[in-house]
């Protein structure tokens, strides 16, 4: 009966993790999900289980996801030489796109994402436009905006899946240690040789 607890409680873990990950691909906090369900999890399981320096790892992922995704437009907006209210308004147009223009594309995840690129697009071009009044620049400043707004929701994308990979790993490994492990340890066999 333990081994058929464990098991469900792996999958309902492996379930949780995919529904953060897919969070974090249309850029809601998928990674702090993920935090979040291994807190609850080392809370169920025990932290024999999930330990609290396996959460502690998954949040500073997190957190290093979230970073690199709010600054990854800003940067490669950036190398093309935006100003400084360009890369503001290209992080602020990606989120106020994705709230925004997500009803342009009434399928829920793509119209989030395409409604986050097109604002982090127009955001970062109306500002630079706005600053130096050259629509050339303006639009090698969106596209680039919008290219590195892409790029980090990838990245952390990708750090969501290796938190997902690592948390669920870590629990079937020590449900299988567990599974394998004598019941009782000292116990005399009984089998004849």
């Amino acid at each position: 009966m333990d081994q058929l607890a464990d098991l469900l409680m792996t999958i309902l873990l492996a379930l949780c993790c995919l529904a953060g990950v897919a969070t974090t691909a249309v850029r809601l906090p998928g990674t702090w999900w993920i935090v979040a369900t291994a807190l609850l999890f080392a809370w169920l399981m025990g932290t024999e289980v999930i330990a609290w320096g396996l959460v502690g790892v998954l949040a500073l992922a997190a957190l290093v996801g979230e970073v690199i995704e709010t600054l990854m437009s800003a940067l490669l907006a950036k190398r093309v030489g935006a100003s400084r209210h360009a890369q503001i308004g290209g992080i602020l147009g990606g989120f106020l796109g994705m709230i925004f223009l997500s009803f342009l594309v009434p399928v829920p995840l793509l119209g989030s994402i395409m409604g986050a690129l097109l604002g982090c697009c127009g955001g970062a071009a109306t500002a630079e436009l706005y600053v130096r009044r050259r629509l050339g620049q303006s639009t090698r400043v969106g596209l680039a905006s919008a290219i590195g707004f892409a790029l980090g929701t990838a990245a952390k994308t990708t750090i969501a899946l290796v938190m997902a990979a690592l948390l669920v790993g870590t629990a079937i490994r020590k449900s299988d240690s567990d599974a394998h492990s004598p019941a009782t340890p000292g116990a005399i066999s009984t089998e004849s040789g």
